[in-house]
């Protein structure tokens, strides 16, 4: 243990302790990070290069470990399996703010796992997993131009608070997680419930001051304990090539690049690369790769320097122009609700579809959510982009975008109580040039809204990018960018909202990162492109339709007594399953006694109800009700009533005198009826009445 060592320190005034060196003493970089009851660990380590390996396969994994919070997995293996997608969000949003800061042209595989080891329920592990990840690459001999700081930002009643605890972010109006360096801003992802862009900004510099205290921290640890770093040797490219081929092919690059319609300058670039290869036939399959590699280098210095130059983008563009949209609602027959939305070569369709609250999804990860009444995902198959490809199971990257435009529309839904339905809506990427995560949010908002659900705004969503240049300074930002531009430039920020405030945010940045003013302006630009986009949605549809779509089922909600509900279940669901295969319905019931019954047929669900009611009935005197006859005796009838039985004196029968009770009623007869006594063992007196 003469390794072991102990460092502490506050974030957002809460003591976090740091401990490094007497666990996993093969990795890399190891260490836990504890606040609270919460400990994760982070191991960071580093391979070699894998035969043929031309990019940085960095791989960052967060286990969710449910021992973690006292739970056994569900399941038949009882084992944690495949991560689920809040551990798959974290991870990415573990490796966004760390790829960046790795050297260019290393191709040595990198791992980072972070393992959540115990969870305080009031200490959120995922900053803790971030600030972990930061230091244990920090403290390895892995090269990287860190420390990052993370933390996340919540404010209520207008205070901003550094990792929020469950109380306060239940009551907070947005949740931030920035993370940076001591200079600039790396990554934000945020949820807001309408803020505006001010405010947005002021949380994010907030976070800064406190990313800076930390980022300060880690290096007093590297200091002490921290390795020499790997002398790796990146890849480079061989010079004398380097020249050859830029020689060759810049000027064909640069008029194919003039080219503004997509498909007319994708074809361009093939043909240039073709004559590329036949060109340097002699030494393609040696140097296949370096000559990729340099035509990339190319294109984009040709890119950014007309946008940076002439303020011209690939599509012929201005910095500010949003490409042309499309818009159409109700576009597929048998659905609840469905809109398509396109913008450029990028089209969305999104598919609404309403169920009742049993259909909500069951959440079985560390967290203390039981269900999740709104879900949202995102489809891109390979015909999206123009590929042949087969199809796979859901990437990290469907998980994340499905995940973004969900949390944008979450703010503008109603309630439960208002809408009681489960909510699912769908994005199918058809075609796909940029911004398809934000086309999600567009398409979704207004299939919301065209399959009833009376969601409070529209909700618009744009992608921001950013080219600067490094030798003169000059930057430029860039609406709704499209795929070369986010492939060729320096930041991905997409931000969604309605016409009161953003509600999402993400930001990724590919270069060591941006200051205030970058940050400022995208903002500022991201809303203006907003409303412009929500201007053309609501072209289509404006308002939240009045009706449901026929397909759509039916709901009733209404209350029973709580300790009424072991009788509407019965015996091992005998009488619940019971009233189900007599009416075809589908039935939730709360803990509190929420009922809400589900179907297509009104009929049957009035039926439905009628026999509920009837079990959980509790006659009170002078209450009516309509019952039947069932049994008759010289001196009057029994009527069954709501699952109760009472007896009508022949005396009460009619106004009149009534000789023979077969003379007004027979078995069968349906009668109205009030309850006119129950005596002390429950027996009830009854008079028939008029209706």
């Amino acid at each position: 243990m003469e390794q072991y060592k102990k460092f502490e320190t506050s974030v957002g005034g809460k003591k976090v302790v740091v401990e490094t060196g007497a666990l996993c003493g093969l990795s890399n970089g190891s260490c836990t990070v504890t606040c609270g009851e919460t400990v994760v660990m982070a191991n960071a380590t580093i391979g070699e290069v894998r035969a043929g390996m031309n990019y940085f396969p960095l791989s960052v994994d967060f286990e969710e470990k449910m021992y973690a919070v006292g739970k056994i997995p569900g399941g038949f293996k009882k084992r944690e399996g495949r991560a689920g997608d809040k551990a798959i969000l974290t991870s990415r949003l573990i490796d966004r703010p760390l790829r960046p800061l790795f050297p260019k042209g290393v191709f040595n595989d990198v791992s980072m796992v972070v393992t959540t080891l115990s969870v305080d329920p009031d200490v959120d592990p995922v900053p803790y997993a971030m600030m972990a990840s930061s230091i244990a690459l920090s403290i390895s001999d892995i090269p990287f131009a860190g420390p990052t700081g993370s933390v996340v930002v919540g404010r209520v009643d207008g205070k901003f608070i550094i990792n929020p605890n469950a109380e306060e972010t239940e009551k907070s109006d947005m949740h931030v997680a920035v993370s940076g360096t001591g200079e600039a801003i790396l990554m934000v992802e945020a949820g807001a419930h309408e803020v505006t862009e001010a405010d947005m900004l002021s949380a994010i510099m907030f976070a800064h001051e406190e990313i800076k205290k930390q980022v300060e921290f880690i290096n007093t640890i590297v200091k002490k304990i921290g390795k020499d770093k790997i002398d790796l040797k990146p890849h480079k490219v061989d010079e004398t090539l380097e020249q050859k081929v830029k020689s060759y092919a810049t000027s064909f690059l640069e008029k194919a690049l003039d080219e503004t319609n997509l498909e007319k300058r994708r074809n361009a670039e093939k043909r240039v690369d073709e004559m590329v290869a036949d060109q340097f036939h002699e030494v393609w399959l040696d140097q296949k790769a370096d000559i990729e590699e340099i035509m990339y280098n190319i294109k984009k210095h040709i890119v950014r320097g007309k946008i940076i130059g002439h303020g011209i983008r690939p599509d012929g563009r201005g910095t500010k122009d949003i490409r042309p949209i499309w818009t159409n609602v109700g576009v597929l027959p048998r659905v609840h609700g469905s809109a398509v939305f396109t913008r450029g070569n990028t089209q969305v369709l999104n598919v609404c579809t309403l169920g009742m609250i049993g259909d909500a999804q069951k959440i079985d990860d560390i967290t203390e959510e039981e269900y999740k009444r709104y879900m949202h995902h995102y489809n891109m198959p390979p015909y999206a982009t123009g590929e042949a490809k087969p199809l796979r199971a859901t990437g990290r990257r469907e998980v994340g975008h499905g995940a973004l435009a969900e949390r944008a529309l979450m703010p503008v839904l109603p309630t439960e109580e208002e809408f009681p339905y489960a909510i699912r809506t769908v994005s199918e990427v058809l075609s796909s040039n940029g911004s398809s995560s934000m086309a999600s949010v567009c398409g979704s908002s207004m299939s919301l809204m065209n399959a009833g659900v009376p969601i409070k705004s529209a909700v618009a969503g744009i992608a921001m990018g950013l080219i600067k240049d490094k030798d003169s300074g000059k930057v430029a930002v860039l609406s709704d960018i499209q795929g070369v531009e986010d492939f060729l430039g320096d930041m991905d920020f997409k931000v969604a909202g309605t016409s009161k405030g953003i509600t999402a945010i993400q930001m990724d940045i590919k270069i060591a990162g941006i200051d205030e003013g970058i940050i400022k302006t995208a903002l500022s630009q991201a809303k203006e492109g907003r409303m412009e986009i929500m201007k053309k949605m609501e072209e289509s549809i404006k308002t939240p339709s009045k009706t449901l779509s026929k397909y759509a089922p039916k709901i009733i909600v209404f209350n029973i007594k709580p300790e009424k509900i072991r009788e509407v279940i019965g015996t091992g669901g005998k009488v619940i399953n019971k009233i189900i295969d007599e009416t075809g319905v589908k039935i939730d019931i709360n803990d509190d006694g929420r009922v809400i019954i589900g179907g297509s047929d009104q009929k049957m669900l009035d039926r439905a109800k009628q026999i509920i009611d009837g079990i959980c009935f509790e006659p009170e005197v002078g209450s009516h009700a309509v019952g039947k006859v069932v049994r008759i005796i010289p001196i009057g009838a029994f009527v069954e009533f709501n699952g109760k039985e009472g007896m009508i004196h022949i005396s009460k029968l009619a106004k009149e005198r009534v000789e023979k009770v077969e003379d007004v009623v027979k078995i069968g007869d349906e009668v109205n009826v009030k309850v006119i006594k129950i005596d002390e063992k429950g027996r009830i007196d009854l008079q028939r009445v008029d209706k």
